[in-house]
């Protein structure tokens, strides 16, 4: 068996910078790998066809609220509130929760709301063009999936900032220099405030119901008991965080793999139509979510020819096996040409990602708007300069992206009778 390898060996600073070499080294001598934490223990898996497997694996259970209760050396004490949702659960639970909520993220529908998000990201950006430099981060990638997701919710504007800022205390969760026990507390702090603002929404939508995916929520709990209040407020809390996280990461991620490969960068920008395939390269090169949400064995499993025992935390490393040379040709190479492959990027099995329609959409508007508006568009550190999340976070992003570009006056607002009218968000589930 492989002996057990300590967090703190694997996740160190380089590894946050670039942590693909080491996924190349587990893959080859320990493709299934235990690691060892001061919080929990775990086995990685690495390689492509294992991960693959695994996401569908029955034996893998994501009900992290059973009789282990793992969610308590996951999350923390506070998480249960938040975190009880679709994302943890098994069928036919998930099957349940996800009926309700998938129809708001059909294709169609989404589409729908192609216009009101091309306005969002040209507002963003009519904010910041005519300075020449940028903190893309803070100006572009995190507003622009939150201020979709919340008009798809029916989060009020004005409660939007804080609502993001409880959110970014959870996503960049160990970068701050506070002892551990204070960024622990802090992150408890937050999802104690964001349980209680989505609770009191929950109850001000259920008086005065709108056009929005929180009013039909609360349909389908109070007209046939198909959601509970609970989960009513986990689903919502999901659908909030998931809807924007990953989407700020990614293009984050994106912008800077163009910019350091000023190869495909030009062959993008001169060859347009090849942006929906850039995406998914873009996607399985540098994905924002490095291991799939935690597993738990329910019973001794193997893989690779190590034994998983019992009540095992298993992640399945996504961006390692998007790497996986027997899947991929010349992997860690960045090839918008790539012909398309079935890379892990978005997950796999029944909890596929629920917004992957959404999520490539303002991929595609906001990189072709950043591409088309900004020209000279590049870096304005060295990459290895780059603030970057924690190399153990769940999450793969960055903290800041500073950017400088050619200064240009933002585009004369039209006569407000001429001015598109945005389009609304579709009240469905």
């Amino acid at each position: 068996m492989t002996e057990p390898v300590p967090a703190a060996q694997l996740y160190t600073e380089q590894f946050a910078v670039d942590p693909y070499p080491s996924f190349a080294r587990l893959r080859a001598d320990a493709p299934v790998c235990p690691v060892s934490s001061p919080r929990f223990d775990s086995y990685l898996l690495t390689r492509f066809d294992d991960a693959r497997t695994a996401l569908t694996d029955p034996r893998l259970s994501k009900d992290l609220y059973g009789p282990g209760q793992h969610y308590l050396q996951l999350f923390g004490p506070n998480s249960e509130a938040l975190n009880r949702n679709m994302l943890n659960s098994d069928p036919p639970e998930h099957t349940r929760l996800r009926r309700l909520v998938s129809q708001a993220f059909a294709p169609r529908r989404i589409e729908a709301l192609r216009p009101r998000v091309r306005q969002i990201v040209d507002d963003l950006i009519d904010g910041f063009v005519a300075q020449g430099r940028a903190e893309l981060m803070h100006d572009f990638a995190i507003p622009l999936p939150m201020v979709v997701i919340c008009e798809l919710l029916g989060v009020p504007r004005t409660d939007q900032e804080r609502v993001l800022d409880w959110t970014q205390v959870i996503r960049t969760s160990g970068s701050s220099r506070r002892p551990p026990e204070q960024e622990r507390a802090a992150v408890g702090e937050a999802q104690v405030r964001l349980h209680h603002y989505l609770a009191e929404l929950v109850a001000a939508k259920r008086t005065t119901p709108a056009d929005d995916m929180i009013s039909a929520l609360i349909d389908a709990c109070d007209q046939d008991g198909r959601l509970s209040e609970a989960e009513l407020v986990t689903t919502t809390f999901l659908l909030l965080f998931a809807g924007h996280q990953t989407t700020a990461d990614f293009l984050g991620n994106a912008t800077v793999a163009l910019l350091t490969h000023p190869d495909q960068l030009d062959l993008l920008r001169n060859t347009p139509e090849l942006l929906p395939s850039a995406i998914e390269e873009l996607l399985r090169f540098d994905g924002p979510l490095p291991v799939a949400s935690p597993r738990v064995a329910t019973e001794d499993v193997e893989y690779g020819g190590v034994r998983i025992p019992a009540g095992s935390i298993v992640g399945v490393v996504l961006n390692a096996a998007n790497h996986d040379p027997a899947h991929f040709v010349d992997p860690d190479r960045l090839d918008l040409r790539r012909v398309r492959g079935p890379h892990l990027g978005f997950g796999h099995g029944v909890h596929y990602c629920l917004g992957v329609s959404l999520a490539r959409m303002e991929a595609q508007l906001g990189l072709a708007a950043l591409l088309r508006r900004l020209p000279g568009l590049r870096l304005a550190v060295p990459p290895a300069e780059l603030r970057r999340l924690p190399a153990a976070s769940p999450f793969r992003g960055l903290l800041e992206l500073p950017v400088r570009f050619a200064a240009s006056a933002p585009p004369v607002s039209p006569p407000p009778a001429s001015r598109p009218r945005p389009t609304e968000p579709t009240r469905t589930v």
